[in-house]
């Protein structure tokens, strides 16, 4: 699957000051976001649902594959183009089982070990974070730089860098080679979120 990876936006309704979602969503997409992640926690399933379905409708539009973190089971419901999946959820394995060869697996990953056992698992891109310190998830890993540029010369499936990356650290991340840069608040934390998903994709895309 021919999937551009390079401007991942990640949600996160905490850090949208009000902003409606599913606007949000359309904004970054037409300011030049490649692929969507929902990620949605302590919510019931319904409302989950509910949310993943009508941000698919937003996403279907402009061709961009939506992503669900976690939950296997709304990513089936709403036919969305993947899964993304921690180290505490399913194994890779049963996840693909799950969804089948078609859709897309994310695994995170915070080392080489479980980045390669990613790849065995038929994972389809990986995650790899938190190389710098955020404020949208906790518990996280530190990841250096070093490290992630060990697991893209080293894995054979794209690599997409997470956790605190802006403006201004994307440089030193793309000297490390990797294929995209998820981010949350650099681009949903503005308030104008059309105009910073296109900042950020001007300078990724400029290299």
């Amino acid at each position: 699957m021919n999937v551009n990876y390079s401007l991942y936006l990640v949600t996160d309704r905490d850090i949208l000051k009000g902003k409606d979602l599913f606007k949000s969503i359309e904004d970054a997409i037409i300011g030049g976001v490649t692929i969507v992640q929902i990620r949605e926690k302590n919510i019931s399933s319904l409302e989950f649902y509910n949310i993943a379905k009508k941000a698919k409708m937003v996403t279907d539009k402009y061709n961009i594959p939506l992503i669900i973190n976690d939950r296997i089971d709304i990513a089936i419901a709403v036919d969305a183009s993947g899964v993304h999946l921690g180290q505490q959820d399913l194994p890779a394995i049963v996840a693909r089982n799950l969804i089948g060869k078609n859709k897309i697996l994310g695994i995170s990953v915070s080392n080489l070990e479980l980045a390669l056992k990613a790849e065995k698992d038929t994972a389809d891109y990986i995650g790899v974070g938190a190389v710098f310190n955020t404020n949208t998830k906790k518990n996280t890993n530190k990841v250096s730089l070093d490290v992630l540029k060990q697991i893209k010369s080293c894995v054979n499936i794209p690599v997409v860098a997470i956790g605190g990356i802006n403006e201004t650290n994307i440089k030193s991340i793309q000297k490390t080679n990797v294929d995209g840069i998820a981010v949350v608040s650099a681009i949903l934390g503005k308030d104008d979120i059309k105009n910073a998903s296109k900042n950020i994709s001007t300078i990724i895309n400029r290299r």
